[in-house]
């Protein structure tokens, strides 16, 4: 600050242009939307049009600060320094911003950006060629309280059709309609059939109406009477099962849906160290790291991670991301993600341990009489004995098939009923006196072994180690420092272009700090070097005026301190010498 400020004085500007400083996160935005070399304006439907690349600058660097809203990222570019230089001081308002967050091109410009990014980062040696993957769950723009639950769906659903059902059957008794027989799954096509003939023979009771209208009481008029308040029940349940069946469209095979964004499912969001979580409308977010910088991500509306694995994997793959290893926390270890891996990518090293194996290492576990891995088993009559002597036989071949259409082959054992005296033994039979069977899933236990022996090799188990310090800062940094926990928009479509977005935001961020401690570490090297000069030669010659007529021999001293020439001399005769050392200079 100087001396003599005034802020009223008028004063000549020397400084005519602004120039970010080195290592700034602008300039590193700069330089990847240019490299997309753009052509096209952004035009959102009034006269005036943006550059698309100025659009795309202005919004990963405000992302990159922590900004989501528009309104703020229109004062952040009004404001802001680097912000201004990047788009040339034209500043865009928010609904400019607004609309071109959701637009169609932005998918598209995240995608290539990424793309380049990734590409740069191989080509000097920044990532590697493992593939960190792990989820996280972000919160949807929606109220938490606009859940729709697929069993209240199901249910009301078959309550309300109940109710048509008798409603017609009343139709039936007043020989409206024909008969409907209890239990029947009507459509709503079917149904519009039969509310046209209940039209049209109200119709017909309106015109007997009219021609009995001296007679008093009219029974026509109190049939009508009647029958109008059974069809405006019956429009109701109507409307009724055509919301269900819209409810039902939207859930497709998820459990819940918010009416607020219905792409968004009830998840269970943790919220504080001590896990409190409530179910809220969210997104889960899957992410390929390496060395935290996120190479692939891609959002889904399954809470749980296992069935998001293949569909994530075949997306990395197809934006040739995806590495030569795979690595995942237990959370994705299942039978049809290792039988997917080993089918489609079996060129590739997959480290996904399964949810039991620390467990299989406990005394607890290895004394359990009731797992099977702790019996012994003969392979040549393919038999197995338990803790207690009982042998268990092969019996049959069974399948198992989930909700999700994955089938399980499992291989049927029955213990042996009766001893060598042929009497029944207790230990063969279950509490309720059925005889004990055991299935065994063959296929499991070979992917188990595998990852067992990958996990326990020093070179692959070392790889695991760094899951946690490569892909789980990356979630602390979106959530904690970024301040990223909420979607700013609704609708998968556009929440997957936000976080296009702040995936390239992220990475921008990455690439400053890695290239400002690679420059310090540097510059300590070049310091290092410029302070210490080893072996150098110099000469020095000394005189000393004495009256004695003898001397001593200099005393030179040199160590990795400050050199110390020591000199001593004893009364003599004039004395002049001249020396070559080589000692170590410290500048």
């Amino acid at each position: 600050m100087h001396s003599h400020y005034n802020i009223n004085q008028t004063i000549l500007n020397i400084s005519l242009e602004y120039i970010p400083e080195k290592n700034h996160p602008a300039l590193y935005i700069n330089e990847l939307v240019e490299s997309l070399e753009l052509k096209y304006n952004y035009q959102f439907g009034r006269p005036r049009e943006y550059d698309l690349a100025a659009m795309l600058k202005l919004t990963l660097l405000a992302y990159s600060y922590g900004i989501f809203s528009s309104r703020k990222i229109e004062r952040f570019a009004r404001e802001n320094k680097p912000a201004g230089w990047l788009i040339a001081d034209q500043v865009p308002s928010y609904r400019t911003i607004c609309r071109f967050r959701i637009s169609d091109e932005l998918a598209t410009l995240t995608q290539e950006s990424l793309t380049k990014l990734t590409a740069f980062l191989k080509k000097h040696n920044l990532i590697d060629d493992i593939s960190f993957i792990d989820g996280t769950k972000i919160l949807a723009d929606a109220n938490k309280y606009s859940f729709v639950w697929k069993k209240n769906v199901v249910r009301f659903d078959e309550l309300n059709r109940q109710k048509v059902v008798e409603l017609l059957g009343e139709l039936h008794e007043a020989k409206v309609i024909g008969k409907i027989p209890k239990g029947s799954d009507l459509t709503l096509e079917a149904l519009d059939v039969i509310i046209a003939k209940f039209e049209d023979y109200l119709v017909a009771l309106d015109q007997k109406v009219e021609e009995t209208r001296q007679v008093s009481p009219n029974p026509a008029k109190q049939e009508r009477r009647k029958l109008k308040a059974t069809y405006k029940k019956l429009l109701t349940r109507k409307e009724k099962m055509q919301n269900h069946q819209k409810q039902k469209d939207i859930l497709r095979e998820r459990n819940s849906y918010s009416k607020t964004d219905h792409d968004a499912t009830f998840m269970r969001v943790k919220e504080d160290p001590m896990l409190n979580g409530q179910l809220k409308p969210a997104y889960n977010l899957q992410i390929a790291t390496s060395n935290q910088f996120i190479t692939g991500y891609k959002l889904f509306a399954n809470p749980t991670d296992t069935r998001t694995l293949p569909t994530f994997i075949d997306h990395l793959n197809d934006n040739g991301v995806l590495g030569s290893t795979i690595v995942a926390d237990a959370g994705y270890g299942s039978e049809s993600n290792y039988r997917f891996c080993d089918d489609n990518y079996g060129d590739r090293t997959v480290l996904i341990p399964y949810g039991t194996m620390l467990k299989e290492n406990s005394r607890k576990w290895k004394t359990d009489d009731h797992k099977i891995m702790n019996w012994s088993y003969n392979e040549k009559d393919d038999y197995y004995l338990d803790l207690n002597g009982v042998r268990f036989n092969f019996s049959n071949y069974s399948k198992r098939t989930d909700k999700y259409g994955f089938t399980r082959d499992f291989k049927v054992y029955t213990a042996e009923k009766f001893d060598d005296d042929h009497l029944i033994d207790p230990r063969a039979l279950t509490k309720s006196g059925h005889v004990r069977k055991i299935m065994v899933n063959n296929a499991w236990e070979y992917f188990k072994a595998q990852q067992r022996a990958l996990l326990s090799s020093s070179n692959t188990g070392s790889i695991y180690a760094r899951r946690k310090i490569d892909v789980e800062p990356v979630f602390g940094r979106l959530k904690a420092s970024l301040g990223f926990n909420r979607f700013s928009v609704r609708g998968s479509e556009r929440v997957e272009k936000e976080m296009g977005i702040v995936v390239l935001a992220m990475n921008i961020n990455k690439l400053v700090t890695v290239v400002t401690k690679i420059n310090k570490i540097r510059k300590e090297k070049v310091s290092q070097k410029s302070n210490f000069r080893f072996l150098r030669y110099f000469s020095l010659i000394e005189t000393t005026y004495v009256t004695a007529s003898c001397y001593d021999t200099t005393i030179f001293s040199c160590s990795l301190e400050p050199c110390v020439l020591i000199f001593r001399s004893y009364a003599g005769v004039l004395f002049q010498r001249a020396s070559f050392l080589r000692v170590l200079v410290v500048s």
